[in-house]
């Protein structure tokens, strides 16, 4: 575990799986498991259900008369649209109109919030927005994230929390699990049906604990934090950076990636003005220098982040997060390639260093679960 300043209460619990808690965000992370598979963990998840420990995500609570302004200047979204007890999926950029950050925001109350960011500078761009505002903004490292996504994870929670299947998609209840004080949010990172657990952290491991005791004869079993990139990459979602030209810079520019270039301009609210780089985000329209945009390979090879992609024999692109589906049979990855060729039936190679050039064919995403009926069902 190295540069680590932040501490998960299950961080026992993971080292007796295997793990050396390796850095992500601060924290250390269950990046990795000895025991365990892969494979099965992302099964789990798709198929009955899996528990993750995400507690790296930052938890930052905005409270007071200007809080909803604060969020409004900081993020794409419009804050008077959004009631207590719902949430939202925003982003944050600079004033350049290219993306920091991206986060959930759940507002609990008329002037507080509680918003969870991942590995960007989030945290800075609320509070530079909050300077002279009627607003308190807090870092809670003690709240912990615990992930618990896949089908039947409704079917474990219903039998401990009364009301938990009527939760709408991206609602939130305050509630009890197993006689302690929990926020359960119907949200995810998985594509598929799934509820976040935050509780206190001297609760923490009595919960994981008894998740995973109580729902082993329903198949819910730990999973690692990279469990996550199988389950992303088909259902088109982004990590930063591990996405973004932090990662793979360009030639001749700084980073910094545009919400158009991503994908992700449907998080600006309609007629949406006034937060941090909304001239230069309208501005950057139609002016994309690549786009995010899915491949479908050949084979069940997945090819390592970061491998070239070709086309008629001239490097075009990257690719930035690939899987194998033992699920779906399929091979796909994301990948940042150029403009012309984010459509269905472009022919391109992957050259991968280990398993040697790929067919590939560029396709939308996301490739699972295109309606997202799963992650939205009422039932």
């Amino acid at each position: 575990m190295t540069n680590s300043w932040r501490f998960s209460a299950l961080g026992d619990r993971h080292r007796a799986l295997g793990s050396d808690l390796e850095d992500w965000s601060g924290m250390g992370t269950a990046w990795s498991y000895t025991s365990g598979d892969p494979d099965a963990e992302y099964m789990a998840i798709r198929t009955k259900a899996g528990l993750m420990d995400v507690s790296g995500l930052k938890k930052v609570h905005i409270t007071g008369a200007g809080a909803s302004h604060v969020i409004e200047r900081a993020t794409t979204r419009n804050m008077e649209k959004l009631m207590p007890g719902r949430s939202v999926y925003a982003t944050m950029l600079n004033e350049q109109g290219k993306f920091i950050d991206d986060c959930v925001i759940y507002r609990l109350a008329p002037n507080s919030f509680m918003l969870v960011h991942g590995a960007g500078s989030g945290y800075e761009s609320l509070t530079m927005a909050a300077e002279g505002r009627d607003v308190s903004i807090r870092f809670d490292d003690n709240t912990h994230d615990l992930s618990l996504q896949g089908p039947a994870s409704v079917d474990f929670l219903e039998k401990h929390v009364p009301g938990i299947r009527q939760l709408p998609y991206f609602a939130h209840m305050q509630t009890s699990l197993f006689g302690k004080p929990v926020m359960i949010s119907r949200t995810g990172y998985t594509g598929e049906r799934g509820y976040e657990i935050f509780v206190r952290g001297q609760d923490a491991g009595e919960v994981w604990d008894r998740i995973l005791e109580d729902g082993k004869d329903m198949g819910i079993i730990p999973c690692r934090f990279t469990t996550l990139d199988m389950l992303r990459a088909e259902s088109y979602l982004l990590f930063f950076p591990y996405d973004n030209s932090e990662m793979y810079p360009y030639d001749n520019e700084g980073p910094g990636d545009t919400l158009w270039e991503l994908g992700l301009d449907f998080t600006v609210s309609k007629d949406k003005v006034g937060f941090r780089g909304a001239e230069e985000h309208y501005r950057r329209k139609g002016k994309e220098r690549f786009k995010i945009w899915g491949l479908k390979l050949e084979g069940k090879n997945a090819p390592g982040n970061g491998a070239p992609v070709f086309k008629d024999g001239k490097q075009v692109g990257v690719v930035t997060q690939a899987m194998y589906s033992p699920l779906n049979d399929w091979t796909v990855a994301i990948a940042r390639l150029p403009v012309d060729c984010a459509n269905n039936g472009t022919k391109l190679e992957v050259r991968c260093g280990t398993h040697g050039p790929i067919a590939a064919t560029s396709h939308s995403m996301p490739f699972y679960d295109i309606e997202k009926k799963r992650r939205t069902a009422k039932d």
